[in-house]
């Protein structure tokens, strides 16, 4: 019996041993305990955190978002009142974030494509002063950019010496005050017509790539698409009888009342996160279109190719291979650097929730919201730049 014993320990510490020497099994089971330390880390974090709670006599819950907010926010796209709940100032706060940081990241890629092929011009001029903007902006600080715009904004005239544009725009250190468009019967098909429209240039950029692959031959998919796109809406406006009327300001003793207000702050913040970005952006398509072969160039010349076909045919699609993935940490850290807009006033999401936070004291429930929130948008758009990416990469014959 012993020596059967003594034979099957044998046995086991030879299996373990096999199973160690195992560069497969030995990776599996490394990583099995260190996901096992790191919950029971985590599960110790959180206990100890509950237990503090609950001996500081503090109690952990989302309940208190259904309290009245008491405050008010000064740029809104739902409606909101002071006596609207602390859950409805969030999302009108995080409404704000996706406002500024959807327009940056539009805005900057503008400014950054357009500087980054600049800065490869050969006029001289051109490209110095595209380097002087891009090794000016990206080595100040991203906040005193923000307060310098927001500065000169609030410096601008006061309401009564509003500077006026086009008989209904109204510029002033209180922001820019426009025409509002009201939306009346009828306009469900003016809003059909755009989305056929979109469908339609689609459909038409489709098939000018196939007939291009096939034949050579080009077709001005975005003029036709531009005109669709206006024109289509435009005319069914006009043929129900204009469904779409405005809401013209109308300058009171001390403000103005109708249209719609866009506050200095956020157009400060606008404004600096995208110049701030853009000159980042400009780095990262330089380099992308300074990987392409030259050898590419100079085919598409020997076609007959002219240099704005080149970049736009050539260079751009093999060039956004290079850029799309470090494109990517550019649009992840303008959403973040959105979160600044505290400094000048403007309230977004965390702005918001720093006066819930200070209202109602419940700082982990507002810190854990703001951490999803964020970790949400990055996570978002990292998925659709990758799913991009993959769609743009090269296919393996």
């Amino acid at each position: 019996m012993a020596a059967a014993a003594g034979i099957d320990n044998e046995a086991k510490s030879t299996n373990v041993l096999r199973l160690w020497t195992d560069e497969r099994a030995r990776g599996v089971i490394l990583q099995v305990v260190v996901l096992v330390s790191l919950a029971a880390f985590i599960a110790m974090i959180v206990s100890n955190t509950l237990a503090n709670l609950e001996r500081a006599g503090l109690d952990v819950g989302f309940g208190f978002l259904d309290n009245p907010a008491f405050f008010e926010i000064n740029q809104k796209l739902i409606s909101y009142s002071s006596t609207s709940s602390y859950g409805r100032a969030l999302i009108v706060g995080l409404l704000n974030t996706l406002l500024v940081a959807a327009m940056g990241i539009v805005t900057a890629t503008i400014v950054g494509f357009s500087a980054g092929v600049l800065r490869l011009s050969p006029n001289w001029l051109v490209s110095r002063l595209v380097a002087t903007y891009v090794e000016t902006i990206r080595n100040i600080p991203v906040l005193l950019q923000i307060i310098f715009w927001w500065t000169i904004l609030i410096e601008l005239p006061k309401v009564a010496d509003s500077v006026v544009i086009g008989g209904g725009i109204y510029l002033n250190n209180r922001g820019v005050r426009l025409p509002a468009p009201i939306l009346e019967a009828g306009f469900g098909w003016v809003f059909f017509a755009f989305l056929l429209a979109v469908v339609a240039t689609i459909m038409i950029a489709t098939w000018a790539h196939r007939r291009h692959d096939k034949s050579g031959q080009t077709f001005p998919v975005f003029w036709v698409g531009l005109g669709l796109i206006i024109g289509l809406p435009l005319a069914t406006h006009f043929a129900l009888g204009q469904p779409v009327s405005w809401d013209v300001p109308v300058k009171q003793r001390f403000n103005y009342t109708g249209g719609f207000n866009i506050v200095p702050e956020l157009v400060a913040l606008w404004f600096a996160l995208s110049v701030y970005t853009g000159a980042f952006i400009s780095e990262i398509v330089r380099s992308g279109i300074m990987a392409v072969s030259k050898g590419q160039t100079e085919a598409a010349s020997a076609l007959g190719l002219r240099s704005g076909q080149t970049m736009r045919l050539v260079v751009i699609p093999q060039a956004l291979r290079v850029i799309i993935p470090p494109l990517t940490s550019q649009y992840l850290n303008l959403t973040k650097n959105s979160s600044l807009a505290i400094a000048i006033g403007y309230q977004d999401v965390v702005a918001t929730g720093n006066i819930i936070l200070n209202q109602s004291g419940r700082s982990l429930e507002i810190v854990g919201i703001w951490m999803l929130i964020y970790l949400s948008l990055s996570l978002l758009t990292s998925a659709f730049m990758n799913w991009y990416n993959k769609h743009i990469s090269l296919v393996e014959r």
